[in-house]
């Protein structure tokens, strides 16, 4: 339906439905529509009020429509026709009706109400949607469904169409859909709520509505629960009505609203604005009927349970609740109230505070009063068990917690208050739990034996008491309890502030005591610097973020024996003085402290240190205490660190420990500490004393190393601290390091700010010392640089710091650096033996560090130094990994075996023995990690194929240089049995297993030099290789390997075919003979194909060689391999065709073109005599690839010549089925190659056959003339004529020329040009016309063989081979080009032969009689090959001889046509081109000698020139009308060739179509030839009648009648005498010229027509002679051409006429009666009633004629022959029932009715003509006319009269006139018959006893008939 159908469809109003105008069927809802279509509208109406009364027992509501829609006035009211006022009045009032009752849905009277509401007002068309509101709560119904099924929802723009798929199936809609469909169209969820509000407003009570709101609450819930995402359009729609919801009284819509509210709540996150509204008007609610006070509180918790913002506008009204307490109280019984609360208590102490000035002091004392019955709640739960005490614990931590950090006074004062109020030892337990949720639980903690706090204890005056409290203090320290909270912070920084001995005490008991763990310490000290930090910000809220303890509590103890031995403490000044040793644990002699060695305690003892170190100088930095923690450090260093060595020991160890992943300190350095202790040393070493910094720089200090580390840290502030120092240190000018640090210190800002400038800049020192001659500047640079190595070197030194030290050495590379490393790197290698534990990740990186120095620059070294050398191999050999993220030290050595390494190397030694140990490694290892590593090694290194060769060879011959025969030689020498792979090979044998893995390798390998190397030793293995019986498919792959390296070797040495392999590769030792004979050996396909792959490499080397052993290898395929009918196997075939042909044919080039023919012809020998053997499905691949091989334009035709070689050598066995499916695949082998290609083939065949000799006797001469010539020898292997006979050479012969028009006319074929068309590509037109050339000369060479051999044998093939060539002539020119092909007919029409000629005309008509589509250019040439057609056309007999008369004929004749066909073609556009034409075919025409069946094309051809020409025909005219009227005149020839007779007459029918006003001189002769007819019945006949009468349409409708009417009355008067048989084709004439004559035309010519008409109607009385038959068909075509004429007449035209032709039939001779009689009849049938009008005159005549024709009145017959007479009163018979029969204007008045009854009833007595004519007029003209004159009458009357007249003539004597005639009388009268009943029956009852048998018999039929036409019996009235 378009769109402007349903703008339509929805802007109908319903009571435009046409169903409202049909009683067919009702819409009814209680009734089948088609019952209550039977029922009437009082019925309904009855139905209606019963229903009524029913519901006002329940509702008395309804009382108000008793009135309206009930009333007895509805039952007449029809509101289609009223007005919009009255309507929408009444669609208020069902609406309210509707909405109503809808609670009673259900009941009975509701159904009987809605079943008159239906009936009467059409609700289901007005009021869909009141009348769905009032069903869809009871959606799972049937009676909705009933509901739904009244409803038209078909159309897909109603808001209802989603229900429409229910109404056929009729089920319930699902509860999931409806759902679905309300969150899906918003528009039906809007039309739900509204319905609720509409039923409120109407409704008289609450209960009634408990449905609605049901429905209401079950729809909106779960569709926003199913909904994806709550969009806020949905929120849009539905806050309007939540809003009315929670203002509403109505209880059940305030549930379901809050029930909605929750849902979306659940599930959206709503704006706090949004919140906040929604809080404030369900507070509202609670206010104003507080029925649902515990679900409106539940609605509100939901609420804010799941928004996390709003309500803030909700509290002041909720706060007014009276019942609020005692909901919450009975809710959180069984429910989590939590939400609220969150709510309520913030606003609620918010509120206490913001009270007025006055109240302050009361709002302070309601907090205090709140904590204080909060803590004496708590302290009342004594009853809990402990682990509900535990979960009440949880529960209140947050609390708490909140309450002291808002309010921690008057926590404190509280807490402060009940510490002395606590008696009972349980309320201290739960004191002590309260305690421990607060963040203060330190400072009210209670100590047994004061019975007072911690804080309390420390500050009392009596000094026993704080004893106690710091033992105490000191038991919760040394047991690990201390927490890091509020309460010790403040006790800490009053510690630190006034008790600074106590610290001291704790710290020294601390490094004395056993057991202590360094995380306490640690936890204890930073604690209580951080206290010290935010002692001054005590008027900033406290945080109570704290720092985790330590995760990782070192075991072991510090040792006694090195503690200072006592502490003397003065507590009375606060000073203390100690007394101590020195503390170094570190073993003597080490100039490193390195913790990767030191033992256990050692580590826990430097751990210690360094954390406490760690806490004193992050707390000395600055604040309150920075003091006292610079004296805590003075007292470190002194106790611990006295000496400076050692102190910068420990530094050292702090500097660079942040890059030890092993953590054995148990000590995490960050940045911050490793900065503080390079500033910390930078400060010590600008104190120093110059021989302490001489010490300290010297080259075994690990000061500077350590240093130089920090100079590569990624962070700025570390390198910017190193700095610093390295700058202090610098003024120990003996230093040897001293060279280095100065260059440093010159370029500060680039360290500072690259990490990696430090290795740079070592790097750029070492190249400057590396000159040969060196300044001592330079010298002591290299000398400090080796210091540095040899502190790497050292045993001592930490792999992490000797790994940054490498790692700043990075740039520093070279053979001494090498050298120097090698220690190390024996050092970690022994360390990481299989049995040996594993080396720590710092060894580890630092062993690939030193790896790392195996690089090009230290290359030379390994062949210098054996141990260098013996290093690297074990470390290529060490497979251990010792961590998961670190690749071993195999791996990372073969990665420094690079390209350049590997050629700095020099030695080809030592390159041998690093190929031989990866090669090793490839055997034995079986890491997948290795194999790749050493793949990828020995791609990129530039390898010396002799060192591969090396590898290659057996073990006791390291280097092989022999020949193919000395490989033979030794073949049988190194036949051994293959090993396993786990036993090495034996003297002299082949380890193939390493031999495989190194082929694999060179598979790859491209940086190969001297590759040609390898050919002898890869020959010698593939000699050397036998296959074993168990390990088969390993033998196969190692060869398959073999050949693939000798062809890369092959492809490296000739890269594109470009180098001369020559040079560098010996001929002798390539052998192609081991090449085949793995192809002969094996049965591996992959094995053929990489030997393949060789030879055809091979062949484009050594060309000579290969073609040396061609024919060996193609004889071995054609015998062997296409046997294997596997895909793989002729792949190979293709591979080896694409390879060794193209390269033997690339190599012959050079030489003879013959020379290569032939041997391309013999290698195709071969394949063609092998087809046989080859699957059907195989060939044609195979053949393919081997002529796309060889290039298909040169050598496709000799397969193919071939091919048809074999099948004439096998076909005197085959049979025709065999010889098809053998020229499919000719076709279809033809078909894979171009078009050209097939075209270019074909001129060689036909070539090819123009060379061969007409027949076996002629060849030998002929071969023998050419046996000097070089091509004879290609044409005798292709078809040697000396070994075939004579039959053979035929049928070769046939077989190519039929094979040729087979794949010219082949769909595939086609297919290929039709192609080539698409795709805009254009085939050569010079190939084309050199293949029409050549299959032309070979037609010419077979029909000059035909007419040598028509005498002959042979004369019959000869024929056959003419027709097949002419065949392929026509397939050729089917796919010329037109412009090609209008060239090429040119020149064919000029050829000698005229059977050529003949030929070249045929396929220019078959073009153009098939094509229609022509560009202007190929019109133009081929509206000039008209005179090319004309010269054939002009040619006398004298000019050729007489034999070929009859095909010169023939020829003319096709000429004709072919100019016909053009005219019609082209004529239009090129109509002088064409007059030449009509000019030529004229002279033929009139020419009395020429050939009939060449003159009859050339009528036809003037047929088509002259409708071409049209005007310009004129001037031929004189001359060709004569001559063709002519024609047409000679009878004698047009009798004996219907043809010739057709082709004058059509010529003459298209000369009066087109040029109609021109032929008036010829018009008389041409209306009379066109009115004869030909005798014949061939078909021809038929043709030429359908010609005549076209022509005569043509006369009739193209002339005008002021020249045709003329001609036609002459050719009427001289027809008239001798020629009577053609006036009705005349005639025809005549009618249809006047049928198509304008109205004005014909009142022009009436009188001439009338004047013609009545000649033309004296035809009867003037010619009749005799022959009535004759002359009636005349006169009827005369009385057709006038009816034409009278149809076209007025009633005024034609009255005058009539009666001048009444007048006229009056006069002259009485034969006219029967003429005009005969005319009267015509008319009136085609008048009809109008004849009536005219034939009042005609009553009297009527009466006088049946008098004068009734024999039994007049006793003897008149003048007349009683024939005509008879043929009269048949006339008058028939004109009068036509007159009754179209009376509708009561003709017959009494007057008439008198005058025609007694002569029309006389005539059954009226026996005129014998009594078969009397039995013919009385049934078929006499009882009609009778029975319609009675029917006429309609007068009973008269009626009476008649039947009794009738019933008169029962009584004749005569037996034929008393056979009753009643029965056309009853038949018409029927029922008013009865009338004449009483009357009839005693005559039939006479009759019924008549003596005559069969009137008897007679009259029992027509009672019979009497009683079937009035339908009662009338045998009880006889």
């Amino acid at each position: 339906m378009t769109s402007l159908a349903h703008q339509l469809k929805r802007l109908a109003l319903p009571q435009s439905d046409p169903n409202l105008l049909t009683r067919r069927e009702v819409a009814s809802l209680l009734f089948d529509p088609k019952d209550a279509a039977t029922m009437d509208r009082s019925t309904f109406y009855a139905l209606g009020c019963t229903g009524l009364e029913e519901l006002l027992g329940i509702e008395p509501a309804f009382l108000e429509f008793q009135s309206t829609l009930f009333s007895g006035a509805s039952l007449t009211l029809e509101r289609s026709v009223q007005s919009k006022e009255v309507n929408e009045k009444l669609d208020a009032s069902i609406s309210l009706f509707l909405t109503r009752l809808c609670p009673y849905f259900l009941l009975k009277p509701a159904h009987k109400c809605i079943e008159w509401l239906v009936h009467r007002f059409h609700i289901q068309l007005y009021n869909a949607d009141s009348l769905l509101a009032c069903a869809l709560p009871y959606h799972d119904t049937n009676v909705f469904v009933r509901v739904l099924q009244l409803l038209k929802l078909v159309d897909a723009t109603s808001r209802w169409n989603w229900l429409h798929c229910l109404q056929k199936p009729g089920v319930p809609l699902s509860r999931g859909a409806l759902i679905t469909h309300c969150y899906t169209d918003l528009s039906f969820m809007d039309f739900i709520c509204t319905m609720v509000t509409r039923s409120i407003q109407v409704s008289t009570g609450c209960s009634q509505l408990r449905v609605i709101f049901s429905f209401y609450a079950s729809t909106i819930v779960p569709a926003l629960d199913a909904v994806d995402k709550v969009s806020d359009t949905i929120i849009s729609k539905l806050l309007p009505y939540i809003q009315k919801g929670l203002k509403s009284s109505l209880m059940d819509y305030k549930a379901a609203t809050y029930m909605i509210v929750c849902q979306l709540a659940v599930k959206v996150v709503m704006e706090a604005s949004l919140v906040d509204t929604l809080a404030v008007h369900i507070s509202k609610s609670l206010l104003k009927e507080p029925v649902l006070a515990k679900e409106g509180v539940g609605c509100l918790i939901v609420l804010l349970q799941n928004q996390k913002e709003g309500a803030a506008g909700a509290f002041s009204r909720l706060s007014s609740m009276p019942a609020l307490v005692s909901t919450l109280q009975v809710m959180a019984a069984s429910h989590d109230v939590s939400p609220l609360l969150r709510f309520l208590l913030p606003h609620l102490i918010h509120a206490v505070f913001t009270c007025t000035p006055p109240r302050v002091h009361e709002r302070l004392c309601l907090l205090l009063l709140l904590l204080s019955l909060l803590l004496d709640e708590y302290l009342s739960q004594t009853e809990l068990s402990a682990e509900n005490m535990a979960a009440f614990n949880q529960r209140l931590l947050p609390l708490v917690r909140l309450l002291e950090s808002r309010y921690c006074g008057a926590l404190d004062g509280v807490l402060a208050g009940h510490v002395t109020d606590i008696s009972s030892t349980e309320q201290k337990r739960l004191f002590h739990q309260f305690l421990s949720l607060s963040m203060s639980s330190g400072k009210f903690q209670i100590i047994g034996d004061s019975d007072t706090s911690l804080l309390l204890s420390l500050k009392h005056p009596q000094p026993s008491v704080r004893v106690s409290a710091v033992e105490h203090l000191m038991g919760i320290i040394t047991s690990g309890q201390v927490r890091l909270n509020t309460g010790y912070d403040q006790l800490s920084l009053w510690c630190i502030q006034e008790q600074l001995g106590l610290i001291l005490l704790i710290l020294t008991f601390l490094l004395r005591s056993t057991g202590v763990s360094s995380s306490q310490v640690n936890v204890w000290t930073h604690t209580s610097a951080s206290s010290s930090c935010r002692c001054s910000e005590t008027s900033s809220p406290r945080s109570g973020v704290t720092t985790p303890p330590s995760k990782v509590t070192m075991p072991g103890c510090v040792p006694a024996a090195v503690l200072p031995d006592r502490t003397h403490t003065h507590t009375h000044s606060h000073t203390h003085t100690h007394t101590h040793t020195s503390c170094c644990v570190v073993p003597p002699g080490e100039v490193w402290w390195n913790p990767e060695k030191l033992d256990t305690n050692t580590c826990c003892y430097l751990g210690l240190t360094c954390r406490l170190f760690s806490v004193i100088i992050s707390g000395a930095g600055e604040g309150p205490a920075a003091g006292s923690f610079r004296d805590l450090m003075k007292l470190l260093i002194q106790v611990h660190l006295s000496e400076p060595l050692m102190l910068f020991r420990f530094l050292c160890v702090l500097w660079g420990y942040s890059s030890n992943h092993g953590d054995q300190l148990d000590v995490k350095v960050g940045a911050v500490l490793q900065t503080q202790a390079l500033y910390m040393g930078r400060a010590l070493l600008s104190a120093q004393s110059a021989a302490t910094l001489e010490q300290l720089a010297a080259a075994d200090s690990p000061v500077v190393p350590s240093l130089l580390c920090c100079l590569t840290s990624p962070v700025r502030e570390v390198r910017r601290a190193a700095l610093g120092a390295l700058q202090n240190l610098s003024e120990a000018k003996a230093s040897p390091f001293q060279p280095i640090t100065e260059k440093l210190l010159k370029t500060p800002e680039e360290i500072i700010a690259d990490p990696s400038y430090l290795s740079q800049a070592l790097g750029s020192l070492h190249d400057d010392c590396q000159s040969v001659r060196m300044s001592p500047q330079q010298k002591k640079l290299q000398v400090s640089l080796q210091q540095l190595l040899q502190s790497v070197q050292t045993p001592c030194c930490p792999s992490y710091s000797a790994a940054g030290l490498l790692r700043a050495l990075s740039h520093v590379n070279g053979q001494s650096v090498l050298s120097s490393l090698l220690p190390v790197l024996d050092r970690l290698l022994e360390q990481s033996g299989p049995d040996t534990p594993a080396l720590l990740r710092a060894e580890a990186q630092l062993m690939q560090l030193v790896l790392g120095k195996y690089n090009e620059a230290s290359a030379p070294l390994l062949a210098e130094d054996q141990n260098c050398l013996d290093l690297f191999i074990r470390a290529l050999r060490t497979s251990t990994q010792q961590h998961p993220d670190i690749s071993s030290c195999q791996i990372f050595a073969l990665e420094q075996i690079t390209k350049p390494f590997f050629s700095a190397l020099g030695d080809e030694k030592v390159q041998q023995k690093l190929l031989s140990v990866m090669f090793d490694l490839l055997v034995e290892s079986r890491s997948p990690l290795v194999a790749n590593t050493v793949s990828s090694v020995f791609k990129g290194v530039a390898v010396d194929g002799q060192l591969v060769a090396n590898e290659l060879a057996p073990p006791e011959k390291p280097k092989v240089s022999v020949t193919v025969q000395q490989s033979r030689r030794s073949r049988m020498t190194l036949r051994k049995p293959q090993e396993s792979s786990d036993v090495a090979p034996e003297g002299g044998a082949v380890s193939w297993q390493r031999v495989t893995l190194i082929l694999e390798l060179l598979q790859h390998k491209k940086k190969l030099k001297r590759a040609q190397m390898l050919v002898p030793v890869l020959f010698s293995l593939l000699g050397s290789l036998e296959p074993c019986p168990g390990d088969h498919s390993n033998m196969e792959y190692t060869k398959q390997l073999l050949l693939s390296c000798l062809l890369n070797v092959c492809n490296k040495l000739s890269p594109d075919g470009r180098a001369d392999p020559k040079h560098v590769l010996d001929e002798d030792k390539f052998s192609v003979e081991l090449v085949v004979q793995c192809i002969r050996a094996s049965d591996m396909p992959q094995t053929h194909h990489h030997a393949l792959l060789l030879l055809g490499t091979a062949a484009a080397i050594f060309p000579e060689k290969v073609l040396h052993n061609i024919m060996p290898i193609f004889t071995f395929m054609g015998a062997n391999i296409m046997r294997l009918d596997d895909a793989y196997s002729f792949r190979v075939i293709d591979k080896t065709v694409e390879m060794v042909i193209p390269a033997l044919i690339k190599v012959s080039d050079g030489g003879s073109s013959a020379h290569v023919d032939a041997v391309v012809t013999r290698i195709m020998h071969v394949f063609a005599d092998a087809l046989p053997h080859v699957p059907d499905h195989r060939r044609l691949p195979v053949l393919a690839q081997l002529v796309t091989t060889l290039g298909p334009a040169r050598f496709l035709w000799v397969l193919m010549l071939l091919l048809f070689k074999r099948q004439v050598h096998t076909q005197m066995s085959s049979k025709d089925a065999a010889l098809e499916r053998d020229v499919d695949f000719w076709i279809s082998l033809c078909c894979q190659f171009e078009v050209t290609d097939q075209l270019t083939s074909l001129i060689s065949i036909l070539n090819f056959l123009l060379q061969l000799p007409d027949d076996k006797d002629d060849g030998e001469i002929k071969f023998r003339l050419d046996k000097n010539k070089s091509e004879t020898r290609m044409e005798e292997l292709i078809f040697s004529v000396e070994a075939h006979s004579g039959k053979e050479l035929r049928h070769f012969k046939f077989l190519c020329v039929s094979f040729m028009a087979q794949l010219l006319g082949s769909t595939s074929f086609i297919g290929k040009v039709g192609d080539v068309a698409d795709g805009g590509d254009v085939i050569d037109e010079s190939l084309q016309q050199l293949l029409l050339e050549e299959i032309l000369r070979y037609i010419h060479s077979v029909a000059r063989c035909v007419e040598e051999n028509a005498d002959k044998p042979t004369a019959k093939f000869w024929r056959v081979l003419l027709n097949k060539a002419y065949d392929v002539l026509d397939k050729v020119n089917s796919l010329l080009p037109t412009d090609t092909f209008i060239t090429v007919i040119r020149g064919l029409m000029g050829n000698q032969l005229p059977s050529v000629r003949r030929k070249a005309m045929e396929l220019l008509n078959n073009k153009l009689q098939h094509r229609t589509q022509w560009e202007e250019q190929q019109v133009t040439a081929l509206v000039q090959l008209s005179s090319n057609l004309l010269s054939i056309v002009d040619r006398r007999r004298g000019k050729v001889m007489v034999e070929e008369e009859a095909e010169q004929a023939i020829n003319r004749q096709t000429a004709l046509y072919s100019l016909k066909l053009l005219c019609r073609s082209f004529g239009s556009d090129h109509q002088e081109a064409f007059i030449p034409v009509l000019q030529q075919t004229v002279e033929i025409v009139t020419s009395a000698e020429e050939e009939k069946n060449v003159m009859g094309s050339a009528l036809l051809c003037i047929a088509e020139v002259v409708s071409t020409l049209k005007a310009l025909a004129i001037p031929q005219l004189p001359r060709l009308m004569p001559a063709v009227l002519n024609t047409l005149t000679d009878r004698k020839d047009l009798l004996t060739n219907e043809i010739y007779l057709l082709s004058a007459v059509t010529a003459l029918q298209r000369v009066t179509e087109t040029l109609p006003h021109f032929i008036s001189p010829y018009l008389q002769d041409i209306t009379l030839q066109s009115s004869s007819s030909s005798s014949s019945s061939s078909s021809a006949t038929a043709q030429l009648c359908t010609r005549l009468a076209s022509l005569r349409s043509t006369l009739a409708t193209g002339l005008p009648p002021r020249v045709l009417l003329p001609t036609l009355t002459k050719c009427y008067s001289s027809m008239v005498v001798d020629k009577k048989g053609q006036l009705g084709a005349l005639m025809s004439i005549l009618r249809e010229h006047i049928s198509h004559m304008e109205r004005d035309q014909l009142n022009f010519h009436q009188s001439e027509l009338t004047s013609f008409f009545l000649t033309a109607l004296d035809f009867r009385a003037e010619h009749c002679q005799g022959d009535l038959e004759k002359t009636a068909a005349i006169e009827g075509a005369v009385i057709d051409c006038l009816l034409a004429m009278v149809m076209k007449l007025s009633e005024v035209t034609f009255r005058p006429l009539f009666f001048k032709l009444f007048d006229w039939s009056k006069s002259h001779s009485n034969e006219r009666l029967l003429t005009f009689y005969r005319l009267s009849d015509c008319v009136a049938e085609r008048l009809k009633g109008l004849f009536v009008l005219f034939a009042g005159n005609l009553v009297k005549p009527f009466a006088d004629l049946l008098r004068q024709t009734n024999s039994s009145q007049t006793g003897e017959t008149s003048c007349r022959s009683e024939e005509k007479n008879a043929l009269l009163l048949q006339l008058v018979l028939d004109c009068l029932h036509k007159i009754f029969l179209y009376d509708t204007q009561r003709f017959l008045s009494k007057e008439r009715a008198d005058t025609l009854m007694g002569p029309l009833l006389d005539q059954l007595e009226n026996t005129l003509g014998g009594d078969q004519r009397y039995q013919q007029r009385v049934t078929q003209h006499l009882v009609p006319c009778v029975g319609q004159f009675c029917v006429a009458l309609a007068d009973d009357t008269q009626w009476k009269t008649l039947n009794y007249q009738i019933l008169l003539k029962t009584r004749h004597t005569d037996s034929k006139v008393r056979t009753p005639a009643h029965t056309p009388v009853a038949s018409k009268l029927k029922e008013n018959y009865v009338v004449l009943l009483p009357e009839t029956i005693p005559f039939l009852a006479e009759l019924m006893e008549d003596e005559c048998e069969e009137v008897e018999q007679q009259v029992q039929k027509v009672v019979q008939e009497m009683e079937n036409i009035l339908g009662e019996p009338l045998q009880s009235y006889f």
